[in-house]
């Protein structure tokens, strides 16, 4: 049933974390965040990208809101930071149904898309605001 469950959650979750012509760069409070936590936001496309492509099968990365602070966490199969007591502010399916159509097995690629053309910053700052 937790599998199930948490399959629905996480992807319900990447569909509001990405939105046409995103990307880009966080304003305000998030980028602040970023800058504070990441070391800015280059730097946090680098470890975002590094946990994506690393993430061994099927996953998730994230970055989540842990005890007052950002961290990009990766997680197996089903697994929701939720059940860690984190808050996921945002999120990238790595499972091959994600990208294999466009980019077959260049995970690398897709994530690197995402980060620069698809992720909703402005979901990701109302994630952190409801954090705080």
């Amino acid at each position: 049933m937790f599998n199930n469950a948490a399959q629905v959650w996480n992807h319900t979750f990447f569909w509001h974390s990405m939105k046409p012509q995103g990307g880009g760069a966080p304003s305000g409070d998030l980028a602040a965040a970023i800058t504070r936590d990441c070391g800015g936001v280059d730097r946090f496309k680098e470890q975002f990208k590094a946990a994506a492509v690393g993430q061994f099968g099927s996953g998730w990365a994230w970055l989540v809101a842990d005890g007052g602070q950002l961290k990009i966490v990766a997680t197996p199969n089903a697994v929701t930071p939720l059940a860690e007591g984190q808050t996921p502010l945002v999120t990238c399916d790595v499972w091959e149904h994600a990208h294999y159509l466009d980019y077959q097995n260049r995970r690398p690629d897709f994530v690197q898309t995402f980060l620069d053309h698809l992720i909703n910053w402005d979901f990701v700052a109302q994630n952190l605001a409801k954090a705080r």
